[in-house]
């Protein structure tokens, strides 16, 4: 077993053991090796093929048209005939090999770029940062898949073409080199001065999309507010400043490509000048002064592809390279599968800051929960009862202190074996697009129908999802945008019921909620209760608080009061030094 594998259900144990690689993008590109050598042998073949067109016109001029042999002529046509066929055919299928290369590579790595995805924003990525690790492998994939790739197996036979020039004439050869060196000194020109304006073009283009994106998805507001006009001049703005780097970008690669094009019309022409001088001094013959023009040609033509084909090179270069560290997330070392938790949560001296923070937002939050047990976070807005959340769930790493089930860090299990244990219902929702039946089952649809409704019953929101046009095939939309608040909730609730999980976390469940809600979801919470779960409610609602035990008071960072509800509710109603906390916590302090 390999001591490293992708964090998901993939076939794909990205980890070269002999090697000691643990870099995904380089292992899935070691692995095409082999079939990039096959690239290789078929490159060797058209590029000796390639001389066909050489030899046919030297045979043509000195043997035909001397001999004026029609037998000779047909002969020699039928053989260059065959010849461009099979080159047409390996070319092809040089094509073909290239786009599958491509595909295998995004096969090999889009399940760890999705991982690195959902994951990146919990170590405080923006969005642009999250979504980089997908358009990296499709820029890979797009690369693999064109005829750049072409042009880099094509250059190692260069000197093929110009042997063949030195063999017909020294001073033809070296006109080939020194026209050679000078397109690839403008290749490498390219290279230098396309890097920064591509990398620039890349990174507006990147802030342009998450901005469009953003605008989208609160479509509502930004109509219902007037905001359109000022959106579109900020739209503007960054459509400016991806126009300007584009065009520079354009501009340098369109001239160095044009230049190059126009030199190699021009090194031809003096290849053609140079072999008739030496065809009138009887130094070659005519067939070899065209022969040493097409040979010449098609030396320089690999290096005329790949600086057209630059930009998509450097791309997948810099793709390639950003791969190498953001993957790395997604990664995850095999663990020893633990046992179902089953007894207690523990919080030991905890403290938590958001992901690239330096500044805690908890500390010293210590507490123990056993099975069966609930417990009620109240406190002003603002004081950490959402992060103590995250936390909880292990969605932020604690920056200091532990979180354990029954005795086991949540860092020591397999992220998708520990969410089999935990349900969670974040303040956004966090509803992904899709039926109701893949929201409430996690999608996880598949035979599990009997799951999908029991949790949705747990949640008492089987009557309304029958209520909704095609029942549990309805759906919701992006971020549940065809359901109302309350029907969002209840479907939210579904899922963090689905699968009987032992810790159940929810952040502000009531919010949508009316009182029939809140009286569903106290059943179900008292369920989850009764079945030896543990129950966790952020609220600032009393009804909050029925299904719960025990009550926790978040106040500056800190846990101020934590025991039994009726306790530390009773310890805030005295109108004496606990007066602020009492009104900062709103209306749980009053239940």
């Amino acid at each position: 077993m390999h001591p490293l594998r992708p964090a998901a259900n993939t076939n794909y144990a990205l980890f070269d053991a002999r090697a000691g690689e643990t870099l995904p993008a380089r292992v899935a590109l070691r692995r095409r090796i082999p079939d990039l050598w096959t690239v290789g042998v078929f490159s060797a073949a058209i590029n000796v093929l390639t001389l066909t067109g050489s030899f046919y016109m030297l045979q043509i001029y000195d043997r035909v048209l001397v001999s004026r042999s029609v037998e000779t002529l047909v002969a020699l046509s039928l053989i260059a005939l065959a010849a461009f066929v099979v080159q047409g055919f390996l070319d092809s299928f040089r094509l073909h090999m290239l786009s599958r290369i491509g595909a295998q590579f995004d096969q090999d790595l889009s399940v760890l770029a999705f991982r690195a995805l959902s994951l990146s924003p919990l170590a405080g990525a923006s969005p642009d940062e999250a979504m980089q690790p997908i358009r990296d492998v499709d820029q890979i994939r797009a690369f693999l898949g064109g005829p750049g790739p072409t042009a880099m197996f094509d250059i190692p036979f260069m000197p093929l073409f110009v042997v063949g020039c030195f063999l017909l004439h020294p001073w033809l050869g070296w006109l080939a080199v020194g026209g050679g060196g000078i397109i690839v000194i403008l290749a490498i020109a390219t290279d230098i001065r396309s890097r920064q304006p591509l990398n620039e073009t890349s990174l507006h283009w990147a802030k342009r999309q998450t901005f469009a994106e953003s605008a989208r998805r609160h479509c509502e507001a930004v109509d219902a507010m007037g905001m359109h006009g000022a959106l579109a001049a900020r739209w503007r703005s960054l459509s400016r400043n991806f126009r300007d780097r584009s065009l520079r970008s354009s501009d340098v690669q369109a001239g160095l490509g044009a230049f190059a094009k126009i030199f190699r019309a021009i090194l031809q022409s003096a290849i053609l000048a140079l072999g008739a001088y030496l065809a009138v001094n009887e130094e070659i013959s005519g067939g070899a002064m065209i022969a040493a023009a097409i040979m010449t040609s098609r030396a320089l033509a690999p290096i005329e592809t790949a600086i057209a084909h630059w930009k998509g090179f450097v791309g997948a270069r810099a793709s390639f390279a950003r791969l190498r560290d953001s993957l790395t997330i997604a990664i995850e070392t095999e663990r020893v599968e633990l046992k179902a938790p089953a007894v207690k949560l523990t919080v030991d001296d905890l403290a938590v800051a958001a992901p690239r923070s330096r500044d805690p937002i908890l500390v010293n939050v210590a507490f123990e929960l056993r099975a069966g047990e609930g417990l009620g976070l109240i406190g002003p807005s603002g004081s950490g009862k959402s992060s103590l959340a995250r936390a909880l769930v292990g969605a932020w790493d604690p920056c200091k202190g532990s979180v354990r089930l029954d005795g086991a860090l949540l860092s020591h299990w397999n992220r998708d074996s520990l969410g089999r244990h935990i349900g969670y219902l974040p303040q956004d929702l966090a509803l992904v697009e899709g039926t109701v039946a893949e929201t409430i089952s996690r999608f996880q649809v598949e035979g599990n129908s009997e799951k999908i409704i029991r949790a949705a019953t747990a949640a008492s929101a089987h009557e309304l999802v029958l209520s909704l046009p095609n029942g549990y095939e309805t759906r919701i939309g992006d971020g549940g945008m065809f359901l109302s608040g309350g029907q969002r909730q209840r479907l939210g609730l579904a899922r963090a019921l689905y699968g009987d999980p032992f810790l159940v976390v929810l952040d502000e469940p009531n919010s949508n909620l009316d009182a029939d809600g809140d009286a569903a979801l106290s059943e179900a919470l008292i369920a989850v209760r009764r079945r030896r779960g543990i129950v966790v409610v952020i609220t600032h609602r009393p009804a909050g608080l029925a299904s719960v035990d025990k009550v926790a008071f978040v106040h500056e960072g800190s846990v101020k009061l934590f025991g039994p509800k009726e306790m530390v509710l009773a310890a805030l109603r005295p109108a004496d030094a606990l007066t602020p906390m009492r009104a900062a916590s709103g209306d749980a302090i009053n239940g």
